[in-house]
C-alpha cells in the first residue's frame, strides 16, 4: 500500500515524499481512513509504529479542507495531550513537517519553561494545539485558552499520562470540550483505568492493536547480565569501550542515578549526558539534540523523560536497572530496532532485580540469554541462572545492517 492509496491529499503527499516517508506503517494503513471518515479511534500501539502519522495526517487533512473565516483569529480546532514536554515539541515538529504545505498553524504548549511566549502563540491564533495537561490547565485558569471550536481531541500515550497523575487533569480539560467531537486514544497498554476512559470518551470506535506489548520485536537482540549492583557503572564502562556501540540510550529508575551514571562515564571519558524531569527544558532539549546528532554517545534518562525521544537508528538500548513494571521493559527495548533497522538491548541484573527479570520473561514468553565471562559476575548467583548463561561475545555482536530504512 502507498500514501495514495489511503487518499490523502497532493500538500500532504508533497510533504511526505519531502521528508523520505516512502510507505504506511501498519498503524497508519489501519488508521488513517477512519479518522478521515470522522470516526473515534482507539489505538493500542508501543512506541516506534509509527502512529505520530496515524493521527497527525488525518488531522491536517480534515481541518485543511476547511473553508477559513475571513478575518477572524484562528480558533483552536485539534487539541492533542501528551505527557511530556519532549513528546509535545516532537508531535509538534512532525506536525509541521507534514503539514508544510498547506496554511494551517500548530503550537506546543508545555512546562517547565515560561509562558510568555505561548500567551503570544495563543493570542496570535493555531489551528493545533499539542500539550501537556498540567501548562494547559495553567492556561485555562487564566482564560487564556478557548477550547469551544475543538472538533477533534487526541489523547496520546494515555497510559503514561494515567502513570503520572494527569487523570484528573485530563478530566478538567475534556470538561472543556464540545460533546460532539472526533476522539482519537492511544495507549500502549489497557490497565482497568484505560479500559473505563475508552468506554467514557469513544463513540463506538474503530480498534487498531498493533504489536502487542507482551511480544517484543524479533529483530531486537536481547541479552541480560548478572552483577553486583556496586559493579554496574563498571561494566557499563567496560562495554562501552566497545566502538560498535555506536549510540546507547542508558535506563536508570531515579532521576539522582541517571545524574550519577552520567557523571561517572563522564568521568572516564565517555561523552554522556542525563536527561530526567529535574533538569530545565533547554537543557533537557540541548541533551537530546546533542544524542541525535552524535555529539553525545551516550544519553542516560529515567522512563517518564524518555517518552518523546525518537532516535532512527539508535544501535543499543542498556537497562542500567530493570523496570519493576515487565511491560515498561519491552517500551524500553522497543526504543531500538526501529523503522525496520536491527538493534541490541542489554540489560544489567542485580540480585534483588531477578524476580523482575522473571515477570519480563513471562510476559515476553522468552528467556533472555544471560551473558557470562563478563569482568563483573554476580556473586552468589543462583543456579538456574547460571545453567541458562551464554558466552560474553554471543551477546555483544553488532546489530545487523538495516533491512528496511523506511521513515516513520
Amino acid at each position: 500500500m502507498t500514501f495514495e492509496d489511503l487518499k490523502l491529499i497532493p500538500p500532504i503527499l508533497k510533504a511526505l515524499s519531502k521528508e523520505n516517508y516512502t510507505a504506511p506503517t501498519p498503524i497508519q494503513e489501519q488508521a488513517i481512513p477512519p479518522v478521515l471518515e470522522g470516526r473515534d479511534l482507539f489505538g493500542c500501539a508501543q512506541t516506534g509504529t509509527g502512529k505520530t502519522a496515524a493521527f497527525s495526517l488525518p488531522i491536517i487533512q480534515r481541518l485543511s479542507q476547511q473553508q477559513a473565516v475571513n478575518g477572524s483569529k484562528r480558533r483552536i480546532r485539534s487539541l492533542i495531550l501528551t505527557p511530556t514536554r519532549e513528546l509535545a515539541l516532537q508531535i509538534s515538529d512532525n506536525m509541521k513537517a507534514y503539514g508544510q504545505f498547506t496554511n494551517l498553524r500548530n503550537i506546543a504548549i508545555v512546562g517547565g519553561v515560561s509562558q510568555k511566549e505561548q500567551e503570544r502563540w495563543l493570542e496570535q491564533g493555531a489551528d493545533i494545539v499539542i500539550a501537556t495537561p498540567g501548562r494547559l490547565i495553567d492556561l485555562m485558569n487564566q482564560n487564556l485558552v478557548d477550547l469551544r471550536h475543538v472538533q477533534i481531541l487526541v489523547l496520546d500515550e494515555a497510559d503514561r499520562m494515567l502513570d503520572m497523575g494527569f487523570i484528573n487533569d485530563m478530566k478538567k480539560i475534556i470538561a472543556k470540550l464540545p460533546t460532539s467531537r472526533q476522539t482519537l486514544f492511544f495507549s500502549a497498554t489497557m490497565p482497568p483505568e484505560i479500559s473505563k476512559l475508552v468506554q467514557t470518551l469513544l463513540k463506538d470506535p474503530v480498534k487498531v492493536e498493533i504489536t502487542p506489548v507482551s511480544s517484543t520485536v524479533d529483530r531486537i537482540e536481547q541479552s541480560v547480565y548478572l552483577v553486583n549492583k556496586e559493579n554496574k557503572l563498571a561494566l557499563l564502562n567496560h562495554l562501552l569501550q566497545d566502538p560498535s556501540i555506536v549510540s546507547a540510550l542508558v535506563f536508570t529508575r531515579t532521576k539522582h542515578g541517571a545524574d550519577r551514571v552520567a557523571r561517572g562515564l563522564t568521568k572516564a571519558k565517555i561523552a554522556a549526558q542525563a536527561i530526567h524531569g529535574d533538569k530545565s527544558q533547554n537543557a533537557r532539549q540541548a541533551a537530546l539534540n546533542n544524542f541525535k546528532s552524535g555529539t553525545t554517545r551516550v544519553l542516560v534518562a529515567t522512563d517518564i523523560a524518555a517518552r518523546g525521544i525518537d532516535i532512527e537508528e539508535l544501535s543499543h538500548v542498556v537497562n542500567f536497572n530493570l523496570p519493576n513494571i515487565p511491560e515498561t521493559y519491552v517500551h524500553r527495548i522497543g526504543r531500538t530496532g526501529r523503522a525496520g533497522m536491527s538493534g541490541i538491548a542489554i540489560s544489567f541484573c542485580e540480585e534483588e532485580e531477578l524476580p523482575y527479570l522473571k515477570d519480563i520473561e513471562k510476559l515476553i514468553k522468552k528467556t533472555i540469554p544471560k551473558v557470562k565471562d563478563h569482568p563483573y559476575p554476580m556473586q552468589s548467583v543462583p543456579a538456574a541462572a547460571k545453567a541458562e548463561a551464554v558466552p560474553a561475545q554471543a551477546a555483544s555482536r553488532k546489530p545487523a545492517k538495516p533491512r528496511e530504512a523506511r521513515r516513520r
